[in-house]
């Protein structure tokens, strides 16, 4: 370890997460123009953007020299994420429609689930999501397509 190494100065996800939306903001960036840039989905993408992912090392390297940020920024993006969340309902109208999706229709799920494959889960590790506009006559739709490996639950 060098001698002149500042231990009270190193970056955290969060440091990172508000480096990359600063530089976002002030270049009228999108997710979707930061994905195509990187070679990586835009839902993914914000994911890891946001702590709740660990980037390859080639991406962040991608993503880091793309927005300017320090070179230390790309060895925080590979670190492993740490899932922490509020167990409460968040505030925010969009945020707040998901939990009520799966509030309303998880169950559900959760038996087709079952019932197609046996008593298990959807991986949100072994996962992909898709984000598309749909135009419709009665307002634009939002389609949301989700993809998680099924894994049983094992007999011990």
């Amino acid at each position: 370890m060098k001698d002149n190494l500042d231990m009270t100065s190193m970056m955290t996800k969060e440091d990172v997460t508000v480096m990359i939306l600063s530089a976002k903001r002030q270049g009228g960036l999108t997710w979707e123009g930061i994905a195509e840039k990187i070679g990586m989905s835009p839902v993914w993408t914000h994911s890891a953007c946001m702590g709740m992912n660990a980037f390859p090392k080639d991406k962040a390297e991608a993503l880091v020299s793309y927005l300017g940020l320090p070179q230390e920024a790309a060895l925080v993006l590979e670190e492993p994420p740490t899932k922490v969340w509020d167990q409460a309902v968040p505030t925010d109208p969009c945020i707040y429609r998901l939990y009520e999706i799966v509030g309303v229709y998880g169950p559900t799920i959760k038996a087709l689930i079952e019932e197609k494959f046996g008593t298990g889960i959807m991986s949100a590790i072994d996962f992909d999501m898709q984000l598309t506009k749909v135009e419709h006559p009665k307002g634009d739709r939002v389609k949301l397509e989700m993809s998680g490996k099924y894994l049983a639950y094992n007999s011990w």
